[in-house]
């Protein structure tokens, strides 16, 4: 007997990841996956940050493992991987989300802004998918989400390094799905729009970008990040089994406009 499609979206049973966990499209995608029945390993490199989404995650009937990593730094890494296999055995979902921005002009871009930003938007998710893809190797199945951005496609304005690192996700999501994916391991992207987050906080502010973004989106709004739910969801699910190497924009329709 086939199983009702809805089923497919059902992920009890199932161990998620989610770094950059604590507040924003991080925290929503974490509620998300505990939502459709998954436990969840919430990162952050703050423990105390984490709090909230533990507390909703564990309202839920899920279980919730806070865990407190550097994303740049491999100890840090390598560390939170063996704490997640010693209290669920195994990875089965890896969302890449933690993530920063520096607004400058690239003149007035530092060396330090510069590896701040690339460290941990890039090397980060390269670290955090070769650990947590040795596991899934070994499993011969797991579903790897990277967060990337509008600027994957696009430059920005006054981020250089962020743009640099978010296209520098696009492609890593697509060479980790071509050499993985005989592995049975779905390794995919979402790229949000302009969403409500502590990180565009300031844009959300300025009266002269802020006016030029909402005039661009079709859909005539920014973002919330529960928006988010429904795309993370699917790609961790049995609905997108067949889906890999694909960047799935999630941004009200600016990009075809």
């Amino acid at each position: 007997m086939k199983k009702n499609i809805l089923k497919y979206f059902n992920l009890e049973g199932k161990t998620a990841v989610v770094t950059g966990a604590s507040y924003g499209l991080g925290k929503a995608m974490a509620v998300g996956l505990a939502e459709a029945g998954a436990d969840v390993v919430v990162v952050s490199r703050k423990l105390k940050n984490l709090s909230e989404v533990k507390n909703e995650i564990e309202g839920l009937g899920r279980r919730v493992l806070p865990l407190k990593c550097d994303v740049s730094k491999i100890t840090d890494v390598k560390n939170i991987i063996n704490k997640i296999l010693k209290e669920f055995k195994k990875i089965d979902i890896l969302v890449n989300n933690a993530g920063i921005t520096i607004r400058k002009e690239a003149v007035k871009y530092s060396d330090n802004d510069w590896d701040r930003v690339i460290n941990t938007n890039l090397k980060g998710v390269f670290l955090c998918c070769r650990e947590a893809g040795k596991v899934m190797i070994k499993q011969k199945k797991g579903k790897i989400i990277n967060i990337a951005s509008l600027m994957s496609f696009i430059g920005g304005i006054t981020i250089p390094a962020y743009s640099a690192s978010k296209g520098g996700v696009a492609l890593l999501t697509k060479a980790f799905s071509n050499d993985w994916a005989k592995y049975n391991i779905n390794v995919n992207a979402i790229a949000p729009g302009y969403f409500k987050t502590p990180l565009t906080e300031k844009l959300l502010h300025n009266k002269v970008r802020y006016p030029q973004i909402i005039s661009r989106i079709p859909m005539g709004k920014w973002g919330k990040p529960d928006d988010l739910k429904g795309t993370v969801v699917f790609l961790a699910s049995e609905a997108s089994n067949y889906i890999s190497g694909h960047i799935i924009v999630v941004d009200g329709g600016w990009l075809g406009r």
